[in-house]
């Protein structure tokens, strides 16, 4: 978008207003110090709207809203926190509210995604001005607004213009075509969070993640060889479980075979690990089991009924298989796990039956986790 200066700025200030009278409250309610003794924040990082795992943007398959329930099955406390595969990054802001890691390591494929997340840690005041004036700057015609940015953000993959199109376009989901082009079109219902919506979240999710975080753009199999046994990893790849769905033009598609022998590789150096993978829809399964010889623990998570399943009026629940590693599961037998706690209709998980699952010829067992 060029320059944004005083007179952009200006403009901003002046639509924003029009637009979105809250804007004032929320600023000031974003400088009022949190009610807790031991919180030494302000609301906008812990307040009320940020104890459930915030999203700076909506994604397809975030894990936001059962980043809770995962971190029940994590360590307390870990010197760096990796994700491979990260997205929105929901599990690294969810530990991070809890202060859950010394550091983190988000990467992502998709170079547009982590220039994304590059300004919105290191420069968000800047982004959230680009964005708001978009928001602003497309009243009156949303529809043609969106191609225009659509066009440009494929000629020069401004994060701005890509912060604009994710909260515009259907299911939040990001496409490309065969030469390589966003070609995802408008929600026609929604213009996209308001301004001082989108502030709130990337101003929270900075100031957490600010200055303790690396982001980079490389194969996860490179990031998974730098990875040692203070790390936890967590991996939530492409194409498998329910979301399979998602366009595979978005980034290569994983090797499920190559990907095990990469798990193996965490297994043999110790590394914690948790990988979200294959689920089920009622009795309906998505995507392939990791095998029996990783000497994994499998949970199942209760993600709810799905969009399409409301829609339809069906009751169908979604689940959604975590996988712990050996090394994460004997953090667990030793007490350094948050929680580990089965539902009650669901066979009990001691330190024992633990320590059991820990032999590679162990097949994974499957255990309920809690669904409340």
């Amino acid at each position: 978008m060029g320059d944004f200066g005083e007179p952009e700025r200006a403009i901003v200030k002046r639509r924003w207003e029009q637009y979105d009278p809250t804007v004032g409250a929320k600023q000031e309610e974003a400088s009022t110090p949190c009610p807790r003794p031991s919180c030494t924040g302000d609301r906008i990082t812990c307040g009320p709207g940020f104890r459930d795992a915030p999203q700076p943007f909506p994604y397809q398959g975030s894990k936001r809203r059962i980043a809770p329930k995962i971190l029940r099955h994590l360590p307390a406390s870990v010197p760096r926190l990796v994700e491979p595969f990260a997205g929105s990054a929901a599990m690294s802001i969810a530990v991070a509210l809890r202060r859950g890691a010394s550091r983190y390591w988000i990467n992502d494929a998709h170079e547009p995604l982590a220039d994304l997340w590059r300004e919105i840690l290191d420069r968000p005041e800047d982004l959230l001005d680009r964005y708001a004036f978009l928001w602003s700057d497309q009243h009156g015609r949303e529809r043609q607004y969106y191609d225009e940015v659509r066009s440009r953000f494929n000629s020069a993959h401004d994060p701005a213009d890509f912060l604009y199109l994710l909260a515009r376009c259907v299911k939040a989901a990001v496409r490309y075509n065969a030469n390589g082009e966003f070609n995802n079109t408008p929600d026609n219902r929604r213009r996209g969070a308001r301004p001082s919506e989108m502030r709130r979240r990337l101003l929270g999710v900075s100031g957490l993640l600010n200055g303790r975080t690396r982001v980079t753009s490389r194969d996860y199999r490179e990031v998974l060889r730098s990875c040692t046994d203070s790390d936890l990893v967590y991996m939530d790849p492409p194409y498998q479980g329910v979301c399979r769905s998602r366009d595979q033009r978005y980034s290569p598609s994983i090797d499920h075979d190559r990907f095990c022998e990469d798990l193996a590789g965490l297994n043999s150096r110790d590394v914690m690990f948790a990988v979200s993978y294959d689920g089920r829809t009622g009795e309906k399964r998505y995507g392939r089991d990791l095998p029996a010889s990783l000497g994994l623990v499998r949970l199942e998570i209760r993600a709810g009924r799905s969009t399409q399943a409301t829609l339809l009026g069906r009751r169908d629940v979604t689940y959604e298989s975590l996988y712990l590693s050996p090394a994460l599961v004997a953090a667990g037998v030793s007490g350094q796990l948050l929680h580990w706690s089965p539902s009650e209709n669901a066979p009990a998980c001691d330190s024992r039956s633990l320590a059991s699952i820990h032999r590679p010829s162990a097949a994974p067992r499957k255990v309920a986790a809690h669904s409340q």
